[in-house]
């Protein structure tokens, strides 16, 4: 028997034909994403829950699924799943990680040379009819060859962007709750340094650090304090990593030069003032979003599901101890 799956939102179409073939697939009455309700009323009778890093898989919601095998996040994120209910449940957690790690690299540096540069402000420039031609002082940005970026987290992402750093002959600075050992550090072109040290000399600020309680506004009113007034900051990690009011200040202020935004805080709602300033790049969290990526991410996701409902062991599961 086919397993019985909610999707909260379409996918890709190649795994929109996988799961209308191999499951028993059910979605929201509308084409918008499914609020609490309608979220609850399509996952109660299912045995698998197809969700997104959008979706709120909160305690209630689990413990009103008596049918529920599995919960599948669309997504290398999960904080938005209530996991350790469940762990308690036994129901096992999966995501979709290294799929999208070149993807939102690519993204990421995009980012670093479109605030660096200042894209969009001169994109701007030309669309509201005020160019008036090339100037020698016009929207001077700065270098990227011989600047320092400094990442923050080294998964893969950070590493991946490491290596495109590399290509346009950036001194690349970072941290880490975990050193690298001394011969990966070489071959990738790193310095390690404390967090201070490291918001202190960098010119390009990127961020790539897991949502946590501890990593929560990690990037706050110190941390711009003590960033140099050239700085770019660069944030295609999760929204609540930076506090976002201390940004606006930051930026408002001088504090630092620019920012490069792919999430937010409270997605889809913006700090009011974020979208009034220039220096300000400001993305719809697209660092997942080509073709490919998302298509290997859905059926990463769909693989998950399907071993959870065959009593077998996903491969990406977030809460493997329950399987002890």
């Amino acid at each position: 028997m086919k397993p019985r799956v909610f999707l909260t939102r379409s996918l890709p179409a190649a795994a929109m034909e996988r799961l209308a073939a191999e499951t028993e697939l059910h979605l929201p009455p509308s084409a918008s994403a499914p609020d609490p309700a309608a979220l609850l009323a399509g996952a109660t009778a299912c045995q698998a829950l197809l969700c997104t890093i959008a979706d709120t898989v909160d305690s209630a919601l689990i413990e009103a699924c008596p049918h529920l095998k599995v919960i599948a996040n669309f997504g290398v994120g999960f904080n938005n799943i209530a996991v350790a209910t469940a762990s308690k449940l036994r129901i096992p957690v999966t995501n979709t990680p290294g799929v999208l790690t070149a993807a939102t690299a690519d993204l990421a540096f995009g980012l670093i040379i479109a605030a660096t540069r200042r894209f969009a402000e001169g994109e701007s420039l030309v669309r509201s009819g005020a160019w008036r031609g090339w100037e020698p002082l016009q929207l001077l940005g700065g270098d990227l060859a011989g600047a320092n970026l400094g990442l923050i987290g080294l998964g893969r992402i950070g590493t991946t962007v490491a290596r495109r750093a590399q290509a346009f002959d950036m001194r690349i600075r970072y941290w880490n709750r975990t050193r690298l050992p001394p011969g990966e550090e070489i071959s990738l072109g790193l310095e390690y340094r404390d967090r201070d040290a490291l918001l202190a000399e960098a010119d390009v600020v990127s961020l790539h650090v897991a949502y946590t309680t501890e990593t929560h506004h990690l990037i706050d009113a110190r941390a711009f304090a003590r960033m140099k007034s050239t700085a770019v900051l660069v944030n295609t990690a999760r929204g609540a990593v930076v506090d976002e009011a201390a940004l606006v200040q930051a930026l408002r202020s001088g504090q630092i030069a620019a920012a490069g935004l792919d999430v937010y805080e409270r997605e889809p709602a913006l700090h009011p003032e974020l979208s009034s300033l220039h220096n300000c790049i400001l993305l719809p969290h697209l660092g997942s979003a080509t073709t490919g990526t998302r298509t290997r991410m859905a059926m990463l996701a769909i693989d998950n599901l399907l071993a959870a409902c065959a009593d077998q062991r996903p491969t990406h599961c977030v809460n493997p101890e329950i399987f002890a």
